[in-house]
C-alpha cells in the first residue's frame, strides 16, 4: 500500500496552462503512424543485424520485435526535443514579429495580436507558438496578465531562452520600463545565442555522418569476411559470444559519441 501511494506521489502530471488549454512540453503523445515509424525502424535494423550476424531470419525477427518495441520510448524522447527545438526557432520569428509591431507603435496587446497574424501566415494555425500566441490572448480577454501568460508558457516549455523573455517582459512591466527598447535587446541576445547554437549544429553535422556511417561499419567487414570464406562467420559458441561482445561496444560506442556530438549553449 505504501508503494502504490509513493508511486502515486511521483507521478508526473503534466501541465496545462492556466486556462487549462496549454501544452505541457516535456510530455509527447505519439500518434499511431509515428508508433509504427519507430516499430517498423527498430525491427529493420535488428532484423539486418541479426542476419547479418547470425544468419538467422527467426532471431532477427525475435530481436526486431523486442527493439520495435523498446525503441518507442527512446524515438519518443527524440520527437519530443525535436519539437522542442522547433518551437525555439518559431519563438524567435515571434519575437522579430512583436519587435516590428512595437516599433510601429503597436501598444503590448495589439503587438501580440498581429505577431500572432504574422505566425498563422508564416506557419499555419497548427504550429505550437500560434497555439501559445493564441491561449496568451483569449488569456487577455479573461483579464489575466500578459506576463503572466509568459511565465505560464515559459514554465511549461522550460526552454531558457523563453524563460529569459518572460522574466525581462515581466520586470520591465513591473518597473515601467521601455517595453519596446527591452523586447529588441532580448531578441537580439536570443537570436545571437539561437545562430551560435545553429553554427554549432552545421560544425557537428559532419561528425555525426562519420559517427552514423562507422556504425554501418560492421555489417560491412562482416559481409566482407564472408565472401573470403573466414570462419569467424560461422555461429559456433566462441565466435557468437564475440559477435554478442562486438555488437553491444559498437551500440555503447553509438551512445557515446551522440552523446558527444550533443552540445547545448
Amino acid at each position: 500500500m505504501k508503494r502504490k501511494k509513493e508511486s502515486e506521489k511521483n507521478t508526473y502530471v503534466e501541465k496545462k496552462g492556466l486556462i487549462g488549454r496549454g501544452d505541457d512540453y516535456h510530455v509527447y503523445h505519439m500518434n499511431q503512424k509515428e508508433h509504427l515509424t519507430a516499430f517498423l525502424l527498430g525491427f529493420a535494423v535488428s532484423l539486418v543485424v541479426m542476419f547479418v550476424f547470425f544468419k538467422s531470419v527467426f532471431a532477427g525477427i525475435l530481436t526486431g520485435i523486442f527493439v520495435g518495441v523498446l525503441i518507442q520510448k527512446f524515438y519518443c524522447g527524440y520527437l519530443c526535443e525535436k519539437r522542442k527545438k522547433t518551437l525555439l526557432l518559431q519563438f524567435r520569428d515571434f519575437l522579430e514579429s512583436l519587435t516590428s509591431s512595437f516599433s510601429s507603435g503597436k501598444n503590448t496587446q495589439g503587438a501580440f495580436a498581429d505577431a500572432y497574424g504574422d505566425m498563422i501566415q508564416i506557419y499555419g494555425r497548427e504550429a505550437d507558438i500560434v497555439k501559445e500566441l493564441e491561449i496568451i490572448l483569449m488569456g487577455i480577454n479573461s483579464n489575466i496578465n500578459i506576463e503572466q501568460m509568459l511565465m505560464d508558457f515559459a514554465a511549461r516549455c522550460e526552454l531558457p531562452d523563453v524563460q529569459s523573455f518572460a522574466d525581462v517582459f515581466e520586470i520591465s512591466v513591473k518597473q515601467g520600463a521601455n517595453i519596446k527598447d527591452i523586447i529588441s535587446a532580448t531578441r537580439d541576445i536570443i537570436n545571437d545565442k539561437i545562430e551560435i547554437e545553429l553554427e554549432i549544429g552545421t560544425l557537428l553535422s559532419g561528425n555525426k555522418n562519420e559517427l552514423n556511417i562507422m556504425m554501418v561499419m560492421p555489417l560491412i567487414i562482416t559481409l566482407s569476411m564472408e565472401g573470403l570464406g573466414s570462419s569467424m562467420t560461422e555461429n559456433s559458441p566462441l565466435n557468437v559470444a564475440i559477435k554478442l561482445i562486438a555488437l553491444g561496444i559498437f551500440a555503447g560506442a553509438y551512445v557515446l559519441g551522440r552523446k558527444m556530438t550533443n552540445i547545448k549553449i
